[in-house]
């Protein structure tokens, strides 16, 4: 058992290391987009820091349950206007993704200045829409630069765009903690404004850190580099029309069956997050334990994140990617029956580090089967439109704890029966989707 602890430690160390040292290497497109992610992920941590006071825990349950409805609102917003206008545009010129990006973070720093000014104001909601909005920019054009920097690799492969993706889940969890930690400090000391103020520095070294980004290529390389399906996608060749015209082609129409059902099986995963995190947050405050119980929650729901992004490389030596995300459904389903058994506050925490680590796992997986099986010209609009139903799951997901007082064992059991069904019906259609390929 000392034996097994030192080796889990050391490759822990070596993840560590390796991604440590692929952010450093700013040689390679990879650790520039890592820079960016850093950053950017930075920044996202600051802004909500400073606005979770003001909406959550400083106001009296029924106000809560009226500012999170709002919030949540504005959460699921941005994508009506991300979805159909962003996608074709980074999908259109091969300098479109990095612009994109630039001109979202600096359109960033300027709004956290602005809303420094306004946290008392009826505009903070206008103004927390806009740099949602912003984020999700990012969050959808980062999908597709993805295969881009996988490809100018020495060693591109069918698992290096799981371990990039992971490479880069892990490097967020780690800006995450380490930007919370002054984020407090001076939210404590000076007050929400002043940690948007630092947020605009941060985005404006965004700024400059995304000027460095690669240009990638251009649409018409992309889809005729995707013309035939590549070795890993070989149950694709009926999933592609070659006849059809690159501005035709919608990720709806053309996607293959295995990325329409992993997002199925992803959109459930993002679901049972949503549900969760209000589920305690709702719970906990009812009970007068909201701040401290609250914390140790999302600390073992980051701490399961660490865990998952980590496991990633390894795992995928041994499982496909549709594999991975079975184990992280099935993973929950238990973990949610086991806490609605045991019962108690404490054993949330378990529960919350599980679904931590089952969505941080699979959201790799989900991405490598997006950028394999999409082609470059279109992925743009594939994560636009992908991520809008994830979030909208998410925020659906959200509601129900909100609108409907559940207690705290009744919302373990509504996890672990939504995620045991999710589980084997994911299971069911894959094994009917490699019969169908297989048969004569």
């Amino acid at each position: 058992m000392p034996g097994r602890g030192r080796e889990a430690s050391a490759r822990i160390a070596r993840q560590l290391r390796d991604a440590l040292a692929a952010l450093l290497d700013q040689k390679t497109p990879f650790g520039r987009l890592a820079l960016t992610q850093v950053v950017l992920t930075a920044g996202d941590t600051l802004l909500t820091v400073s606005l979770a006071g003001s909406l959550f825990f400083s106001v009296s349950p029924n106000e809560a349950h009226k500012k999170v409805i709002l919030y949540l609102l504005l959460t699921m917003a941005p994508f009506a206007v991300v979805a159909p206008l962003l996608g074709p545009i980074i999908d259109r010129s091969r300098g479109a993704r990095r612009a994109t990006v630039v001109s979202s973070t600096a359109c960033r720093a300027a709004v956290c200045l602005i809303m420094a000014g306004d946290l008392q104001s009826t505009l903070l909601f206008p103004e927390a829409f806009t740099m949602l909005v912003l984020s999700k920019v990012y969050l959808v054009t980062k999908g597709s630069l993805v295969p881009l920097v996988v490809a100018a690799s020495e060693r591109p492969g069918g698992d290096e765009l799981a371990s990039a993706n992971a490479r880069l889940g892990l490097l967020s969890s780690l800006a995450t903690l380490a930007a919370s930690i002054p984020a407090v400090g001076v939210l404590e000391l000076l007050g929400g404004a002043w940690v948007l103020r630092l947020d605009m520095v941060v985005f404006v070294v965004g700024t400059v850190v995304a000027l460095r980004l690669p240009l990638g290529r251009s649409s018409r390389a992309g889809w005729d580099e995707h013309r035939r399906p590549t070795p890993e996608s070989t149950t694709a060749d009926d999933a592609w029309d070659e006849e059809t015209p690159m501005g035709a082609l919608g990720p709806q129409a053309n996607t293959h069956p295995e990325v329409i059902l992993a997002l199925s099986a992803m959109s459930i995963l993002r679901g049972l997050v949503g549900f969760l995190t209000f589920l305690l947050a709702f719970s906990l405050q009812s009970h007068g334990k909201a701040s401290a119980w609250y914390g140790l929650m999302l600390a073992a729901s980051v701490a399961g994140a660490l865990v998952g992004v980590m496991a990633v490389p390894r795992v995928r030596k041994v499982l496909s990617e549709p594999a991975m995300l079975a184990v992280s459904i099935w993973l929950v389903a238990l973990a949610g029956a086991l806490a609605a058994f045991v019962g108690g506050i404490v054993i949330q925490a378990l529960l919350a580090l599980v679904i931590g680590m089952a969505s941080a796992a699979s959201k790799p997986a989900f991405d490598a089967l997006v950028q394999r099986y999409v082609p470059t010209a279109a992925q743009g609009r594939a994560f636009a439109r992908f991520e809008t139903r994830l979030q909208l799951v998410w925020v659906l997901g959200a509601f129900l704890p909100v609108v409907i007082k559940l207690p705290l064992t009744g919302g373990d059991v509504v996890i672990a029966a939504v995620a045991a069904v999710t589980g084997l019906s994911y299971l069911t259609s894959r094994r009917a989707l490699r019969h169908r390929w297989v048969a004569p």
